[in-house]
Order: structure tokens, then sequence, then C-alpha cells
């Protein structure tokens, strides 16, 4: 199975400071949707790996994370695509827990809910956090530029050796296009 971990917020949609509480705050990226779908069509398998602390801070409750999820869920269907699974953590950065990225946790979560080797999976995140935690587990780092991105390369110096594209449908062109071998 080919399986990619995208993280959520500055990926697949906006990034707003602070928690998406409500399905009316959520709003895609430009092409992100349609870049599952095509992803989906090439026959990989996405999910979703997502840190949440507001719900720790109890800004955010779970049924809002739901019902949040389900508006991406629906319009990534409209566009023609699927996500397979969410996984998230509710922790906060002072919970220490093994699931919040920058720890590993939710994407061995993944690999054992989906039967899949980390090694072989590119994880799509626009944070340290999400690089770090693909790094953790072994996985395929890949940096985006929209959310945080542009900040996270500014900021963190050493992230050279991490492909980084202006958003989610660029890297997905970018994987999808055959090498030209003749």
């Amino acid at each position: 199975m080919k399986l990619i971990v995208l993280d959520r917020d500055g990926v697949i949609n906006r990034d707003i400071d602070g928690p998406i509480v409500a399905p009316m705050a959520w709003e895609p990226i430009e092409g992100s949707l349609e870049a599952i779908a095509r992803l989906n069509q090439a026959g990989y398998q996405v999910a979703v790996a997502s840190n949440q602390s507001g719900i720790a801070r109890g800004v955010l409750t779970v049924d809002d994370l739901h019902a949040v999820n389900a508006k991406m869920h629906e319009h990534v269907i409209q566009a023609g695509g699927r996500i397979e699974t969410v996984v998230f953590c509710p922790h906060s950065e002072s919970d220490e827990c093994e699931c919040r990225k920058p720890s590993p946790g939710m994407l061995y979560t993944l690999s054992e809910r989906l039967n899949v080797d980390l090694t072989k999976v590119a994880v799509v995140g626009d944070s340290l956090k999400d690089i770090q935690a693909a790094m953790a587990a072994a996985a395929k780092p890949v940096l985006v530029k929209t959310g945080k991105g542009e900040k996270t390369l500014e900021l963190n110096k050493g992230l050279e050796h991490i492909p980084a594209y202006e958003n989610l449908a660029a890297y997905v062109d970018e994987l999808l296009t055959p090498d030209d071998e003749d």
C-alpha cells in the first residue's frame, strides 16, 4: 500500500491563529483538495496526523474537532478524493505525551492501523515538529511553504536536505510526474 500522511492545518487548510473550533473557520488551501484526489487516483491512501492542543486547553472539544474534520472529509470527497483516516493528539506540550508531534506516536498509530512500513511513507507538513516526527519515525519528511512553512525554513537552518514545495499541489505535481527514463 502507498500511503502519504498530511498535517492538516497549513497543509490542507489555511492555518489561523489558534485552533479551528468551528467548521465555518475551516478553509482549504487552493489546490490541496484536488491534490488529495490526484494522490488517490494514483493509488495512494491519504491519512492526516494533527496536533490539536486546543482540546487540552479547553478551547476546542472533541465534538468540535469531529465537526471540522467532517467538513474537511466532505470537501475532499466533493473534489473526488478520500482521506483514509485522521489521527490527532489532544494533549498540550506540557503533557509530554508520545503522540504529540515532534514525537512519532501518531505515525506509529497509522503504521499499525494501516499495516504500512513508515520508511516508505512521506509525511507532509509545514512545521519543524512535522519534520521531526517524520524523521523520528524513519519516514520521509516533506515541507510545504504554506501555513508555517516559510517561517519554518527561515528560522531553522539545516533543513536544506528536506524537500520543500510551494504547497501540497506542487509536491503532488512532482511526485506524480513520471521520471524521464528512456
